[in-house]
């Protein structure tokens, strides 16, 4: 999160910043020898109006504006003759209130709440930005571990069927794969290094089904300082072996050069294959899935391009973490 969202986002930040703005313009407006006393004191006297509208007033904007204006001009209003008649007492002068003095505390006071209203206005909407983004990236993660785990059961039960010896040592590296995707997946980012270590295992287990399939993982780099959004690379990983063409052939190579990930897969194609099927039907889950997940999580930080031809299928994508 930026620097000007976690103002946003901190109360106690957002407060401060908004009666400091105040205090240093009622600091250099007063013109009285004890002018940084009086301009606390003039903060003392701001805030209920502004607590006020805060509270009360501001969540009518949206269901009425014409209620939500006449209730900020009478809040602001009422607490400017507050004000100035508190002023004058606290001077034991006799209350006269002028008409300009009353415009000048009145002007104070509508500055001081719009002020502190386009912050509390700002706040609100991304706060309710970071919930509408959250609550979709918790949808996307709900969609995937059941997309995975629909085909790898699909799997299983092909080697079920013709009864094959290498079934209990998938059903044990299945265990691994659904330990780390339902108990290590629940927070947006986890060590990179478990995640290229999930992507291993799913790789094993495809080598144990497929005997004579050409299957190269490389990986080259430091993985353990860095964070990665969960189950992002295995829709790619996931689809080379789905797809796979009359000649079994798989490429996957990661690498980590300074703060960006190289990751790049490459499987033979399935001639046959209507082109449009790698974007929909139950192959298209993931995929769009995974589209969408970076645009959210990585926005301006990754570049994406999947390229096919007559023979290969080849993904290459590049995030900076």
């Amino acid at each position: 999160m930026h620097t000007y969202g976690k103002i946003l986002n901190n109360k106690v930040l957002q407060n401060l910043l908004v009666w400091s703005v105040i205090y240093i313009i009622l600091v250099a407006t007063i013109t009285a020898d004890n002018k940084l006393i009086d301009a606390f004191l003039g903060i003392l006297l701001l805030c209920p109006s502004v607590y006020v509208n805060s509270l009360f007033i501001l969540p009518v904007f949206k269901k009425n504006k014409i209620k939500f204006f006449v209730l900020f001009f009478l809040n602001a209003l009422t607490f400017a003759f507050l004000m100035a008649v508190t002023v004058q007492f606290s001077l034991k002068k006799e209350i006269d209130i002028a008409t300009a003095q009353i415009g000048n505390v009145l002007g104070l006071q509508l500055l001081t709440l719009t002020f502190s209203s386009a912050i509390k206005v700002a706040r609100d909407s991304f706060v309710f930005a970071q919930q509408e983004k959250e609550a979709e990236l918790k949808l996307l993660k709900a969609q995937l571990n059941p997309h995975f785990l629909f085909n790898t059961l699909n799997n299983l039960y092909g080697l079920s069927v013709i009864k094959s010896e290498k079934l209990p040592s998938l059903m044990l590296k299945l265990s691994d794969l659904l330990r780390y995707s339902l108990y290590e997946t629940k927070e947006v980012y986890v060590a990179l290094q478990k995640e290229i270590n999930y992507l291993e295992n799913y790789v094993t287990l495809e080598k144990l089904r497929l005997n004579d399939a050409s299957i190269r993982f490389d990986k080259q780099g430091d993985f353990s300082k860095y964070q990665i959004a969960p189950m992002l690379l295995i829709v790619f990983v996931e689809n080379t072996f789905k797809h796979l063409g009359e000649d079994p052939e798989v490429m996957i190579h990661i690498k980590m050069e300074k703060n960006t990930l190289i990751f790049q897969c490459k499987n033979s194609r399935n001639a046959s294959l209507v082109e449009e099927n790698l974007e929909k039907g139950r192959s298209g889950i993931g995929l769009n899935n995974v589209k969408k997940r970076l645009a959210l999580l990585y926005q301006g930080k990754y570049n994406l391009s999947i390229h096919k031809d007559e023979h290969y299928f080849k993904v290459d994508l590049k995030v900076t973490l």
